[in-house]
């Protein structure tokens, strides 16, 4: 019997992800444990392993495929004995799942065809007096996944006026969007006044649409490139946490001379060790890992801010789990050092190198990057003095880090200069107020002012 192998989910949020590459071919035999994919999500590039044992019989989805969803039949495995063309042609149905995204990939060019679909816009109004036949129509409960009420929602679309196409007549992304091309889509209705109450404000203007854009600039005078996951994830983050998100921001100045002279100390005792380059440092300390521990520390002083926020509950974190925001070509991403509170200075030395090595290369694995209680963003290697981070759902927190540079500061009635770094703290209102994100960033300055506190 012809073996499935379906597109796998690399982390609990993953939707659809791109087939790379295949490194197997029709006819290779394969057994549990061999690699025979890699799968691109939007931050990392992770292998895919055979769970079963037979021959490659089909290839389904090529490789270099956009947006193949989750459980989408990928290729087929034919079983021991089995004749691997047969089964590729007995599994009729498995073709037609697969391929389904590769009719959503090229969204990119969804402006050129929109006029076409919009000539047969009499064909989807046939489909009308189905919500009817579902009960949409009459009051009842309309059935609707949470990503197609959110982009009927954005789309201001009335799900109650479409029909669905998933179980049970749900309503699912797929029919949104098809109204949407079609014309057919209804608007939202709107909420009715109540008598005597206050007229509901406008609504917010809608961002410019692709045409709107490009009809501003000269034609030749630029060049489309097509967003990837990547961009596309850190686009649809970023929104949601700035608008979902009360934030707000605390600024402090951290004098570093004391830890600077620390970390010189530090670094000139590491130990050699043997490698393949020769001997070399165990550990070369970095002000970033100071940063980070001296972080971790000071939510442990002050455990009421190491949270997130929920619905229902406060999420108390027992451990600080510090991200740390790396640039990658294409975007950003923050791999996390766990319980960096009970850590060595060197331990995360040594690990923030080895995370930083595999983000860059997309070789971090989902819980390596997904998570954490907080985060630290630090521009200070570009000379940028202060700025204000976004904070990263869940967490409740994040720092932002600048330059340090010697400046003139007052000393008992007397000019000084002193190394300084401004760091500033954004802080989700609901789960931090400003009280206790100022007490936060006071246990920060006085680790960072004196730093043999993280050595003990």
């Amino acid at each position: 019997m012809p073996i499935n192998i379906t597109m796998p989910a690399l982390s609990p949020t993953m939707e659809e992800g791109n087939l790379a590459k295949w490194l197997v071919k029709e006819g290779d035999k394969v057994s549990p444990g061999d690699v025979i994919a890699e799968i691109e999500t939007d931050k990392a590039t992770m292998e895919v392993e055979a769970v079963d044992e037979g021959t490659v019989a089909k290839l389904v989805v090529p490789a270099g495929t956009e947006g193949v969803k989750v459980n989408a039949v990928i290729a087929i495995l034919a079983g021991e004995g089995e004749d691997a063309s047969a089964a590729a042609k007995a599994d009729g149905g498995a073709a037609p799942k697969a391929e389904a995204p590769k009719a959503e990939a090229p969204k990119t060019e969804a402006p050129k065809e929109a006029p076409k679909p919009a000539a047969a816009a009499p064909a989807p109004a046939k489909a009308e007096p189905a919500p009817v036949a579902n009960g949409h129509a009459g009051g009842e409960r309309v059935f609707a996944s949470p990503l197609a009420r959110r982009f009927a929602k954005d789309a201001g679309v009335d799900v109650a006026a479409l029909s669905g196409s998933g179980p049970h007549g749900r309503v699912v992304k797929a029919d949104v969007e098809a109204a949407i091309a079609s014309g057919g889509a209804k608007p939202a209705p709107a909420a009715k006044a109540l008598a005597g109450a206050p007229a509901a404000p406008a609504p917010a203007p809608k961002p410019m649409s692709d045409d709107q854009v490009l009809k501003l600039f000269a034609e030749g005078s630029y060049e489309l490139v097509p967003h990837d996951n990547m961009r596309k994830t850190i686009a649809r983050r970023l929104v949601e946490a700035k608008s979902t998100i009360p934030h707000f921001y605390l600024t402090l100045d951290c004098e570093l001379d004391a830890l600077l002279a620390l970390r010189t100390q530090l670094n000139a005792a590491a130990p050699m060790k043997k490698t393949e380059k020769g001997e070399v440092p165990a550990y070369k300390l970095s002000v970033n890992d100071m940063v980070i521990k001296a972080m971790a520390m000071a939510l442990m002083a002050v455990p009421d801010a190491n949270a997130s926020w929920t619905d229902n509950a406060m999420v108390k974190h027992k451990h600080a789990d510090v991200g740390v925001a790396v640039s990658i070509p294409g975007g950003l991403i923050t791999p996390i050092i766990r319980h960096a509170d009970e850590k060595t200075l060197s331990v995360i030395s040594n690990e923030m190198k080895d995370l930083a090595s595999r983000a860059r290369s997309r070789k971090l694995k989902p819980e390596e990057y997904q998570g954490g209680t907080t985060a630290v963003s630090n521009l200070g290697m570009f000379g940028v003095k202060d700025f204000a981070a976004v904070i990263n759902p869940p967490h409740a927190t994040i720092l932002a880090v600048g330059a340090g540079e010697e400046r003139a500061v007052v000393k008992k009635g007397e000019i000084k200069i002193a190394t300084v770094m401004s760091v500033t703290l954004s802080t989700d209102h609901r789960a931090v107020d400003g009280a206790l994100g100022a007490e936060l960033l006071g246990a920060f300055k006085r680790m960072i002012e004196n730093p043999m506190g993280m050595l003990v």
